[in-house]
């Protein structure tokens, strides 16, 4: 009897940290809108410069715990902590800032998730057969340019990017470094435009959030998801010759 109660004990142990950040994202969701939206940052913009100009390293340090724990459990206002490190921080080192903070985070849910089922998830697909084996195995041999690819297209949802890998046995440190690279272009956009709300706070109105679709933004970017597709398209040239 021990020895079944053990490894279902162990099972529940491992999803614990998932089953809270769907809990508190749950809750989050419900309570904080208000919270962590433009019109918060709007009203306390001055308490907040005030409390920059009198601690800089600890505004700094509590601005990226804030951040990590909002992608960590993915908490509405991932885009106002953005502009947040824009307006206080400046483009650099504001986008520093929120680049280090959402990677953080982002591993955060990606660890919870891997080990709570995407391990065992994994398992399952690389044992599959059939389409579902094709579809693993081309991912797996091309897991850089997947996970750039994921990160670079604007449609893609963050907290989307952050759970699939999970189920896919990606390496941590793979993970990491195409999170931290691939969400670049996004972040400094967005950092740059809350490094400019200041203007905007004057003229009472509030920030153009859909510039990163806008021709100038989006062609560099679709271009940076074309460069990372290429090996894909590569490898699947080379098997179609094969054939």
């Amino acid at each position: 009897m021990s020895d079944m109660t053990e490894p279902q004990a162990g099972g529940i142990a491992r999803r614990l940290p998932l089953i809270a950040i769907l809990i508190v994202a749950a809750i989050g969701a419900f309570t904080l809108r208000d919270f962590l939206s433009f019109e918060a940052l709007r009203d306390n913009r001055e308490a907040l410069l005030a409390f920059r100009d009198a601690n800089y390293l600890g505004t700094v340090l509590a601005f990226i715990a804030v951040y990590v724990v909002i992608v960590a459990f993915s908490l509405p206002g991932a885009t106002v902590a953005t502009l947040t490190g824009g307006f206080l921080f400046a483009t650099f080192p504001g986008a520093l800032f929120n680049i280090t903070a959402a990677t953080i985070g982002a591993t955060a849910i990606f660890t919870a998730a891997r080990w709570g089922f995407g391990e065992r998830l994994g398992a399952k697909l690389e044992g599959s057969e059939g389409a579902v084996k094709k579809i693993k195995d081309g991912i797996d041999e091309n897991q850089w340019s997947m996970l750039f690819l994921i990160r670079l297209v604007p449609a893609v949802p963050f907290f989307v990017a952050n759970l699939v890998p999970s189920f896919m046995q990606v390496p941590t440190h793979r993970f990491v470094i195409s999170t931290f690279l691939g969400i670049i272009p996004g972040a400094v956009v967005y950092t740059s435009v809350g490094a400019g709300l200041g203007e905007v706070f004057a003229r009472g109105e509030t920030p153009n959030l859909g510039i990163i679709f806008e021709p100038q933004i989006l062609l560099p970017i679709l271009g940076l998801c074309a460069l990372a597709a290429l090996p894909i398209a590569i490898k699947a040239l080379r098997g179609t010759k094969g054939l």
